[in-house]
């Protein structure tokens, strides 16, 4: 048996590197809210048979892409893990417990699944925060091989690649350079907090604002003081009528963005909660 998995604490996530933020146990830390009771040895051990089951197979075959090719017909063709084309919008394609029970996610929360039995193998496999779709990257010996964890781990041509990012980039395809630009590899804090942001958004239109504001607070204990997440907390209090907090993360956002594209509108939330408005009413 090897270590148990351990949850870090949402008070310390803020202070470590990058490299030393796990990324699955972190997930997990954010499906806890959710689901209190939730047994993190229990999905730990799930990884590690997806792992066990591969390891032999993978150990015997040499080329990267070939490894990976075999992974990814255990998890999508044998195990049965897929993306959820018809409720893309479930929060609970964004926690990985739910992910592992029902094995249905979205991109992001499956390319978290393929990176953990990936890496557990040796294979060294990363996210990418590509615009639209999140993807997962491999190096191979003619440059990377990308892959598209929604779509059952297939593999993205040049040409693809280039016409999914056009629409994000005002109607122009990227050339050489800015495509590999956007294929770095996603550090482990931008993957954690662009499943937060999923969240967010889920919760924020289905006018579920306490779980809007707690997804929000949630970036803020792995990125403290980031603008859009202030400005998001804060509108999620205002319609929780939580007016102290409201103004403190709204007038936070403008100190930190004063030339953002809401800023008229967030002083205009300001100037209603100000103290001496409350006291005229």
């Amino acid at each position: 048996m090897g270590d148990r998995l351990t949850l870090p604490s949402w008070t310390t996530l803020a202070k470590l590197d990058d490299e030393a933020l796990p990324l699955l146990s972190t997930a997990l830390l954010i499906a806890r809210d959710e689901y209190p009771g939730l047994d993190v040895d229990l999905y730990d051990t799930l990884v590690q048979s997806h792992v066990e089951h591969l390891r032999t197979e993978v150990d015997a075959i040499a080329l990267w892409p070939l490894k990976m090719a075999a992974v990814n017909r255990h998890l999508f063709d044998e195990l049965g893990y897929a993306g959820n084309h018809d409720e893309y919008y479930d929060p609970r394609n964004s926690y990985l417990n739910e992910v592992f029970e029902r094995r249905l996610g979205n991109p992001i929360s499956l390319a978290m699944v393929q990176m953990e039995v990936a890496r557990r193998l040796g294979i060294p496999l990363d996210g990418v925060s590509f615009p639209g779709h999140f993807l997962v990257r491999l190096p191979v010996d003619d440059g990377l091989l990308v892959m598209d964890p929604f779509n059952g781990g297939r593999p993205l041509g040049v040409d693809e690649l280039r016409e999914r990012a056009r629409p994000h980039l005002g109607g122009e395809l990227p050339d050489d350079r800015a495509l590999l630009q956007i294929l770095d590899p996603a550090p482990h804090r931008a993957i954690l907090v662009r499943m937060l942001r999923n969240l967010h958004g889920v919760y924020a239109d289905d006018e579920q604002w306490d779980r809007a504001a707690r997804s929000a607070d949630r970036i803020l204990r792995l990125m403290p003081d980031q603008p859009e997440a202030l400005r998001d907390r804060g509108l999620a209090y205002l319609h929780l009528e939580h007016r102290h907090g409201a103004r403190q993360d709204l007038s936070r956002y403008l100190q930190l963005h004063p030339q953002a594209r809401d800023a008229a509108s967030i002083r205009e939330q300001l100037v209603e909660l100000s103290p001496d408005r409350s006291r005229m009413h």
